[in-house]
């Protein structure tokens, strides 16, 4: 079996897998990072969206031959309770989560843009995000959290 070198989330990792499984089942199986999650397994709901570089990607359908030797970042390494990245505590402030199963990939989609992009406009913002799906209809309230994230990122 091939060993796959790549960093996630900042650390060092080794992966002995087959290099044609899906980034997502070594991420959510192998490596515990359970903040991707599994949508439509088909590269059209960004719900398993993790950064490579600074691009938002699909895990879903990006096999583990694809990284070996890349940054990936998942939900799990935007931050954390004692140090959220702005776009977390964005997103709570404008109570743009309701279920949540699509929010860890629509944080990542946000995040690659704020990387590309450190003033995006109202359209930029729904243009990065379109292709995230929320069933919950949270859409408006997210672009005013991505732009309050960014305002802050910018006085910093």
């Amino acid at each position: 079996m091939p060993r796959i070198r790549f960093r996630l989330n900042g650390a060092e990792t080794v992966v002995d897998a087959d290099s044609d499984r899906s980034l997502l089942d070594i991420l959510r199986g192998q490596l515990g990072m359970t903040g991707s999650h599994f949508g439509c397994g088909a590269n059209e709901c960004g719900a398993c969206n993790v950064m490579i570089g600074d691009r938002a990607v699909a895990a879903c359908d990006t096999p583990l031959w694809a990284v070996a030797d890349k940054d990936v970042i998942t939900a799990e390494g935007l931050g954390n309770a004692e140090a959220p990245h702005p776009l977390q505590t964005a997103f709570i402030a404008e109570q743009a989560l309701q279920c949540g199963y699509c929010v860890s990939g629509i944080l990542i989609s946000a995040a690659a843009l704020l990387m590309q992009n450190a003033n995006p406009t109202s359209a930029d913002v729904r243009a990065a995000l379109d292709r995230n799906l929320c069933r919950c209809g949270s859409h408006n309230r997210m672009v005013r959290a991505v732009l309050r994230a960014a305002a802050e990122m910018a006085a910093r």
